[in-house]
């Protein structure tokens, strides 16, 4: 079964230091893309992005952007912000914290944000009470499924639409697997919202994580 919206108990942890929707007065959605840069992937998502005048946030591979600095500084260029997504799209439940920590912070030699997305929402309590000191975990309210060979376009496109209201963080993957159902699902769901006279922002507004934590 998939579960478009985070585990229950996500919730429990503080939302001072997990972030999983912004909502407020203004009709805001926050979209959020994981696991580029990918040139092929990535260009194709920004000009539909710029085609609708949105703006998001990408939540990048350090791997990844050491291969490609190209795709990197274009997104840069184009006005969206940068968050970590580990350096090499490591599963936190399968990883000792010591080397998730260093993986996390290998990424600070190409780019230093302090938004952070674990690869799969997957993290454990060690792996969180180290790094909250220094970034805010941003999961979710909409995953598209996108990444999911068994997802059609048709269903990633009512994924992301049904769940999605004001505040909400919704995940898309720049990735090759995910581009067949990206390039069908992005712009009418940007149409749909558009018309709806939503904005598309990046979530730069929480981009300094809180000073008070404490290990």
């Amino acid at each position: 079964m998939n579960f478009v919206q985070p585990p229950f108990f996500v919730r429990w942890l503080s939302p001072e230091y997990v972030v999983c929707d912004l909502p407020g007065p203004e009709k805001v959605i926050y979209l959020t893309f994981d696991d580029g840069p990918v040139p092929e992937a990535t260009t194709q998502v920004l000009d539909i992005l710029s085609d609708y005048h949105a703006h998001a946030t990408f939540f990048m591979v350090g791997d990844n952007v050491h291969r490609h600095p190209e795709a990197f500084n274009r997104v840069k260029q184009d006005g969206h912000a940068i968050g970590n997504h580990t350096f090499h799209h490591l599963n936190g439940w399968h990883t000792p914290p010591g080397a998730y920590i260093e993986d996390v912070y290998s990424c600070r030699e190409y780019f230093n944000t302090k938004l952070f997305r674990p690869p799969y929402g997957r993290f454990t309590p060690s792996q969180y009470f180290l790094l909250r000191k220094d970034f805010r975990f941003i999961l979710w309210s909409a995953l598209t499924y996108d990444f999911d060979r068994r997802t059609t376009p048709g269903q990633c496109l009512k994924n992301a639409i049904d769940h999605t209201t004001n505040g909400s963080i919704v995940v898309f993957h720049d990735s090759l697997k995910s581009l067949d159902n990206v390039r069908y699902t992005l712009p009418r769901f940007l149409e749909h919202f558009s018309n709806l006279k939503y904005r598309f922002q990046t979530l730069g507004n929480i981009h300094s994580a809180p000073s008070s934590a404490k290990l």
